[in-house]
């Protein structure tokens, strides 16, 4: 079974972005995320539904 939960560092590795870029995509909503006791996790389904939308996005702008 493969994890439900990472951490912002995999997340950050996940996505080829910085931490501070992903704090920033948490921040204003545009990655979504829980916590869990002290610590913030981001779900898996979010990492997807977080490329789908850029996909989306540049297929509108005529992006490839």
């Amino acid at each position: 079974m493969s994890k439900i939960l990472y951490t912002v560092e995999e997340t950050a590795n996940i996505l080829s972005l910085g931490r501070t870029v992903v704090y920033q995509l948490l921040a204003s909503g545009e990655l979504e995320s829980v916590k869990v006791g002290r610590a913030r996790r981001v779900l898996y389904t979010s990492i997807e539904n977080f490329v789908a939308k850029l996909t989306q996005a540049n297929q509108s702008e005529g992006i490839r």
